[in-house]
């Protein structure tokens, strides 16, 4: 997800929907796998070892947390190839009652495994969280990362986020805040994403 080039690997098939109880296993996977590759690079945002299940199985029983599945090629390499939650939570350490949390969703939890880095699947969901951002009524769509990577954060800007402000706390490794507004990092409404939208229905209604 840090790179804005693209490859043959992003021009197949695939697939968003929302993650359920039976892909647990799968989603802390990536989610340690990526946890292990920033840590390696000295980002300590995550957990070395990615995150327990307690910290995943909320947002899958929210319906919130979302899988990018890649269609089985002839290898027999298709299933999960990235993933990231979406919500209306914004974290209260971060965020203050004067950023209106409400006008906002927030990303959390973003990862692409690292074998599809660089095709442009990291920028696409934050686009379609752009998008949700519209779709719901809502004016921004935020995230906060690494306070001390500035290679991260420059990826951010250049997917249009701006940055806020640094919040820096002791106890967390993250703190740099960005936002962008909803809708499309290129501000271009023909922008196809390269995946179909089977989110499904979920009640209560989330993102």
């Amino acid at each position: 997800m840090h790179s804005n080039t693209a490859s043959p690997t992003a021009t197949r098939p695939y697939t968003l929907r929302r993650a359920t109880d039976g892909d647990l296993d799968g989603v802390l996977a990536l989610l340690a796998e990526t946890a292990g590759w920033l840590n390696r690079r000295g980002v300590r945002q995550w957990p070395a070892d990615g995150f327990p299940a307690g910290r995943v199985t909320p947002l899958i029983g929210e319906g919130v947390l979302y899988l990018l599945d890649r269609e089985d090629g002839p290898e027999g390499d298709g299933g999960p190839v990235a993933t990231l939650a979406l919500d209306g939570h914004a974290d209260p350490e971060f965020w203050t009652r004067g950023d209106d949390p409400g006008s906002a969703l927030y990303v959390h939890k973003l990862a692409v495994a690292r074998d599809h880095a660089g095709t442009g699947l990291g920028e696409a969901l934050l686009d379609w969280a752009g998008l949700r951002v519209l779709a719901l009524g809502k004016r921004w769509l935020r995230l906060d990362c690494s306070k001390d990577n500035p290679r991260l954060q420059d990826y951010y800007r250049g997917q249009r986020f701006a940055h806020l402000r640094t919040v820096d706390l002791p106890h967390r490794a993250s703190g740099a805040l960005f936002q962008r507004p909803g809708g499309l990092r290129a501000r271009a409404s023909g922008l196809a994403l390269p995946f179909s939208d089977r989110r499904g229905s979920f009640v209560p209604e989330h993102v």
